[in-house]
């Protein structure tokens, strides 16, 4: 258990960012479930359309340092890849 006073505010903060980057966490993999069901389902524009919001949430979730980056771009490239697959 924390005993000065510092490590006590630093509970308290990692506290406050454990939740921020929980609802962030479930957000990201939000958007990357609705790509991927897209691409399940076999529907190419829906899944363009859901990848549109997915990326962006990936980077960011990256640039917090949720994820690490190359998990966010190796995400990225194998949706892409997914997505590209099915207009063939």
């Amino acid at each position: 258990m924390a005993n000065t006073s510092s490590a006590k505010k630093a509970t308290r903060k990692i506290a406050r960012r454990t939740v921020v980057n929980k609802a962030r966490r479930t957000k990201l993999r939000g958007a990357v479930r609705t790509v991927e069901e897209a691409i399940k389902s076999g529907d190419r524009e829906a899944a363009l359309k859901a990848m549109k919001n997915a990326e962006p949430e990936l980077m960011q979730a990256a640039q917090r340092r949720i994820i690490h980056k190359n998990n966010a771009s190796r995400k990225v490239s194998r949706l892409t890849h997914q997505i590209a697959k099915l207009a063939k």
